[in-house]
């Protein structure tokens, strides 16, 4: 079972923002959006597209290659040509540090 990782202080990620971190060879986006930090594998369902290169818009991340959007809240796929959600994972912030439990 996974633990939290300390992965970026809260002031490293502007908001709205991004980060690609690794987390034990995993890459991680975290998104800071509306005050609060999410987190999402870096691949796109789709074709394995680099999901932390595609832009932000509000609660939504978009796959720089085909254009499917994900939700940063849950990693649902919310358009073609995606149709499988990629994972999130849980965030907690502790002082100036943000957090992230992988998934299992």
């Amino acid at each position: 079972m996974s633990a939290f990782v300390p992965v970026a202080k809260v002031s490293e990620i502007p908001d709205p923002g991004k980060q690609i971190v690794e987390i034990d060879e995993r890459l991680v986006v975290v998104v800071h959006a509306g005050g609060h930090f999410y987190a999402i594998d870096d691949v796109c369902t789709h074709d394995g597209g680099p999901l932390g290169e595609g832009e932000l818009d509000g609660l939504t991340i978009a796959c720089p290659r085909h254009g499917a959007k994900f939700d940063v809240r849950d990693g649902r796929a919310l358009t073609m040509p995606a149709t499988r959600a990629t994972a999130a994972h849980e965030v907690k912030i502790d002082g100036d540090t943000v957090l992230v439990k992988l998934a299992d």
